[in-house]
């Protein structure tokens, strides 16, 4: 896996904290996990990424279906799974801390949820490419510390609850598509970086939909941009 980024690594590690390891890893493994639904009211989805690609979306029949490949065989993806009461917690995570994706080293999630299942989701992403399509799922909170990459988050979709988005961005790009029918409400702020807002008015000091004030559930955004570019686009 090659990012456009590269050239720039020594500088863009020291900012971002991630580590790069130069060796290429062997054959490429596969694997996979799956997590049952139990009745917990509400999930907290807690995914640990380092470096590689990943990619979120519904159509699990049970809780979560995971598939993972990783050619440098320490990397093999955690899955815990607890439990306190009717709150869960699940927490997929790469281990180890250098997470360079050199070379021809492979690294890639593929995560399926179930729509029917209250997710609050947090990740923690290091470098790399993320794609979330997370529109149709039974979204509680999303929380998203971004590293080094590209990060595509795809919220369009009528929510069933109201729910905020909290998105750190990092050193690359981050792109949040949203209904532009939704009641969105976002609040951007930025550092080295850009934030460009699209389809969505402009009020003072935050920018709402135009069906904000009548929506009966609403999607709140705080966004602190990085050094790199954060889009929020409501089409």
């Amino acid at each position: 896996m090659k990012f456009k980024y590269l050239p720039l690594a020594p500088a863009l590690l020291v900012l971002s904290g991630c580590v790069i390891d130069t060796s290429h890893g062997g054959a490429v493994q596969y694997s996979s996990e799956s997590v049952e639904m139990d009745d917990s009211e509400v999930v907290r989805l807690d995914l640990r990424m380092g470096a590689g690609e990943l990619r979120v979306t519904d159509g699990a029949p049970k809780l979560m279906r995971a598939d993972f490949a990783y050619s440098v065989p320490s990397w093999k993806p955690q899955v815990r799974y607890s439990r306190s009461g009717k709150q869960a917690t699940l927490i997929i995570e790469q281990p180890g801390r250098n997470h360079g994706t050199l070379g021809s080293t492979k690294y890639s999630w593929d995560l399926q949820l179930n729509k029917k299942v209250p997710v609050d989701l947090v990740l923690n992403f290091g470098a790399g490419q993320a794609r979330l399509d997370l529109g149709s799922l039974d979204l509680r909170g999303v929380e998203i510390h971004m590293g080094v990459g590209q990060l595509d988050v795809d919220l369009r979709g009528a929510p069933r609850h109201s729910y905020n988005v909290s998105i750190n961005g990092g050193i690359g790009e981050a792109t949040v598509r949203v209904s532009a029918d939704a009641g969105i409400y976002a609040e951007a702020h930025g550092g080295i970086g850009e934030i460009k807002v699209r389809g969505l008015r402009q009020e003072d000091g935050h920018w709402e939909s135009p069906s904000y004030d009548r929506a009966a559930n609403k999607i709140r955004f705080d966004i602190q941009g990085g050094i790199g570019q954060v889009n929020v686009i409501a089409d």
